[in-house]
Formats: C-alpha cells, sequence, structure tokens
C-alpha cells in the first residue's frame, strides 16, 4: 500500500509589511491596553498576547511582554510574522513567556489557542480600504470570547498614535493618543487614522466632523496653555464629551488620551 504524504504546509494570510520598526515605538498603544484591558488577562488561567506583524526587529513583543506582565504577570505572549527571514530573526530573544512563529492573519497558535489579545499595529497601511472589514472580521474570530482586538497606525517613534480596539462582535472605540508637547493640533493626528478612517477624513464623514470639534475645542481651551499641554488636552476633552460619545475620562485624558465610541466615527455607507 503506498504511503500517503503529509499535505504541504498553508500559506499564511496576508502580504510582507515594510518591517519598520523601533524601540519604545508603542508604547502608549501598549500601556493603554494594560490599563484597559489588564483585568481581562489577570482573569485569564493562561492568556496568550499576541504581536501580529511585529516587523524586522523583535522589539515590539519583547516590550509588549514587559509591559502587560505589570498588569498581568501570568501573560504570554507570542510574536507572529509573515516573513520568514524575520522569524529567524528573532528566535534568539526567546524567553520564558515569549515565542516567535512563522504566520499571518490565521493567527497560527498551538493546541488551537484563542488569543485573549492581539495587537496589529502599522501593519493595514499597506492594505486597501476595503480589505479590512474581512481582515478585522478573521482577526475577531480568532480571539477568545473576552479577547480585544487592537488595530491601529503610529508615527516613526510613537509620539503619535490613533487605534481601533475590537471585541468578537466587532469595532468598539476609536483612541487618539499622543505626546502633547509636540501637538499644534488634535486634527495633527489625521495622518497616523487607521486604514479604515484615513481616507474618509473628508467632509460629510463623522471622522471628518469629529477631527473639526476637535480642534475647536482645543483653540477654546488655549487659556489654559498656561498650566500645561495636559491641562488644555482635560478641557478639550471635557467640551468634546458634550457632544460626542467619550469613552473614557480623566484618568486616560492626563495620558494625552481620548477615546470615541467607534459607532460615532464609522464611515457613512
Amino acid at each position: 500500500m503506498a504511503s500517503r504524504s503529509a499535505p504541504p504546509p498553508r500559506r499564511p494570510v496576508g502580504t510582507v509589511t515594510r518591517g519598520t520598526t523601533n524601540p519604545n515605538r508603542l508604547r502608549r498603544m501598549d500601556r493603554w491596553i494594560a490599563a484597559t484591558h489588564g483585568a481581562v488577562l489577570r482573569r485569564a488561567d493562561a492568556p496568550v498576547a499576541v504581536d501580529l506583524g511585529y516587523g524586522a526587529a523583535p522589539w515590539t513583543a519583547v516590550e509588549l511582554l514587559a509591559r502587560l506582565r505589570e498588569a498581568a504577570p501570568g501573560v504570554r505572549v507570542v510574536g507572529i510574522e509573515i516573513e520568514p527571514a524575520r522569524v529567524a530573526g528573532a528566535k534568539p530573544y526567546e524567553r520564558e513567556g515569549l515565542i516567535f512563529r512563522h504566520g499571518g492573519f490565521e493567527v497560527p497558535l498551538e493546541g488551537g489557542i484563542r488569543p485573549a489579545l492581539i495587537r496589529a499595529a502599522n501593519v493595514l497601511r499597506q492594505y486597501d480600504e476595503k480589505q479590512v472589514a474581512e481582515v478585522w472580521e478573521r482577526l475577531c474570530s480568532r480571539l477568545s470570547p473576552d479577547g480585544l482586538l487592537v488595530e491601529g497606525t503610529c508615527d516613526e517613534i510613537g509620539r503619535r498614535h490613533v487605534w481601533v480596539a475590537l471585541g468578537p462582535e466587532g469595532a468598539r472605540t476609536v483612541t487618539f493618543a499622543t505626546r502633547l508637547g509636540s501637538l499644534e493640533r488634535p486634527s495633527d493626528l489625521a495622518e497616523r487614522l487607521p486604514k479604515a478612517l484615513i481616507h474618509r477624513n473628508v467632509p460629510g464623514e463623522p471622522v471628518y466632523a469629529f477631527l473639526r470639534d476637535f480642534d475647536r475645542a482645543w483653540a477654546a481651551a488655549a487659556p489654559y496653555a498656561s498650566y500645561g499641554a495636559r491641562q488644555r488636552w482635560i478641557r478639550t476633552a471635557r467640551a468634546l464629551a458634550a457632544h460626542w460619545p467619550l469613552a473614557d475620562g480623566p484618568a486616560r485624558w492626563r495620558q494625552g488620551e481620548l477615546t470615541v465610541r467607534w459607532d460615532a466615527l464609522s464611515p457613512v455607507g
């Protein structure tokens, strides 16, 4: 009887990114995740977090482990990259709680584990807007029942960052985060909108109206600049909260963050 050969391995889903990365680039996103999702990670028996598309160097995965363990000591991180050479280059950085795997949007984890967190930063920038919904759906389907997908974009040194948080049911919130001392006006963050929103910053779209109101509230709060950029940001957020469904409060505003519900910014049509 002829022996059957093993089926060829499935090709990872997705395309290779530019791989640009820098140490400490994703600190704002990491700290937000630890603060808002830390309780879920602590409750899980063996929580797994995925750094999807970590790039040409493994710094973001190494840092994610350190930051999440401050909130949930039992968390483990799996760095997943679609480029095999990047996985090979990351292997020397493996340690207790941190491993690297070859893969893509299928999120290949041993034993069919469903992660409590998937972070995909600066991954979808090169994709078409029409592809985003499919990728989101695929990644959300891999989450644990109380898991979180965080997908967004930042500048090269992490001063400005915008991300969408999604659960298994879909998109929940959009967070704008910045180093306040570098900000001239909130709409400066528009260039870092995630792929689902960046082409929607035009009249008639909710995100355009939001950034317009953000700038107006920032201008009106100019007298508070004498107390520092943080106080001006907080005052701006309070004014925005009267007209937009913000999902956070002063504790996060003080960090240079502001989170609004996704349904208030979701694209028209």
